[in-house]
């Protein structure tokens, strides 16, 4: 099948990593392991930061200027080219779709949306004809498919009972992270000697942007709850990089002798890291579920994360980590004191959170749930 993708908010092209970028680029993998023909419609961003009534008309009169020549393109290819299906990740209310609704109606081809979000309280106010465009493509679509169980709450109700959206659950390439983890020890000593840590303690660690925001708020609640816990040995590890660098390293001063700061790697890099560490730390003030909380236990990790939005969905509280209240540092340190103090608990929390990603997170899984409900949606359609 011939998919046209776009990714309003970031394309998955992007240079700058995210966990958005991560899951967009996931889903054509996902797609492409069934033989579907998988092309990047665009890469237009359509996120607006504030509401100023003259950029967000600005981004509209774009999108409708892009989807009109993208209709003309198809129109003029020949057939065998043409797109059979529309496929959006990622809507919410500072990023509509102005492309695929106007492009599908066009062609009569189906759209698909992944991950959309409706945030009935931006009816009103300055976001309006932005939640009113979110609101219309998710009742337009032909199919719903739901990443984050948080977001279904407010999506359900917009579909009707036959088109009731379809729960995929956040997923990966299990692979290269269980690979990485059967090779702990020599990944261990190599991060060892580069960041002149000591294999004898404990290591945490923690993979997320520096962002202002929600990011740099993780990142303090953290700082926070680690200050409560200089009677124990432990070192800190921090993959990441941003402009809200030098204010997050800031934070950790109290306990900077503890903390590497590590930039931000490739991806390939990424599981010979998550392998060397003993337990993964994160409060997740405000996150959609956290692809860097899926890695980390695909790799064998236990995790300490904030319990909010779709992050119960994918850390099972007492089996593969532990829940904390959201932004609730006292908390979350005693949750990462009590793994510390055990860590027997600590390796078979990390073995079952390996099993978990394995069974019900791989995108072998995700890739046949998926063509299973696009060859029949389009199989309808022809029929």
């Amino acid at each position: 099948m011939r998919i046209s993708f776009y990714a309003p908010l970031k394309p998955p092209t992007h240079p700058t990593p995210s966990g958005d970028r991560r899951v967009a680029r996931l889903l054509r993998a996902a797609l492409r392991r069934r033989g579907h023909e998988v092309r990047l419609a665009s890469k237009l961003r359509s996120r607006a930061a504030e509401p100023d009534p003259k950029a967000l008309d600005t981004l509209r009169r774009r999108g409708e200027r892009t989807a009109a020549r993208l209709i003309e393109r198809a129109r003029a290819a020949p057939a065998r080219e043409r797109p059979e299906l529309w496929f959006t990740y990622h809507l919410y209310y500072k990023a509509p779709d102005w492309l695929g609704p106007a492009v599908a109606d066009a062609l009569s081809i189906p759209y698909v949306v992944a991950e959309a979000s409706h945030a009935p309280k931006r009816a009103a106010g300055p976001w309006t004809d932005y939640h009113a465009a979110v609101e219309a493509a998710i009742r337009r679509a032909d199919l719903v498919i739901g990443l984050n169980p948080a977001d279904l709450d407010c999506v359900a109700p917009l579909r009707p009972a036959s088109r009731r959206p379809l729960a995929l659950k956040p997923f990966l390439d299990p692979k290269p992270f269980a690979t990485a983890a059967a090779s702990r020890e020599t990944h261990r000593a190599e991060l060892a000697r580069r960041l002149k840590l000591d294999p004898r303690q404990p290591w945490l660690l923690a993979v997320a942007m520096m962002r202002p925001g929600d990011k740099e708020a993780s990142y303090r609640v953290l700082a926070e709850a680690l200050a409560r816990l200089t009677d124990r040995p432990w070192q800190l590890v921090i993959v990441g990089d941003g402009e809200a660098k030098s204010a997050i390293e800031s934070a950790f001063a109290s306990v900077a002798e503890r903390v590497r700061f590590q930039p931000a790697v490739s991806l390939q890099a990424l599981p010979t890291i998550y392998a060397s560490a003993d337990l993964f730390v994160w409060p997740a003030v405000n996150e959609a579920f956290g692809m860097a909380l899926l890695e980390a236990q695909a790799s064998g990790l236990p995790v300490v994360a904030g319990d909010g939005g779709g992050v119960p969905a994918i850390v099972a509280h007492g089996r593969t980590g532990l829940l904390t209240p959201m932004g609730d540092a006292a908390a979350f340190a005693e949750a990462v004191a009590a793994l510390l103090d055990d860590p027997e608990k600590r390796r078979a929390m990390g073995a079952a959170a390996m099993r978990s990603v394995a069974a019900e997170h791989a995108i072998d899984g995700a890739s046949a749930m998926l063509d299973a409900a696009l060859t029949a949606l389009v199989g309808g359609r022809r029929s």
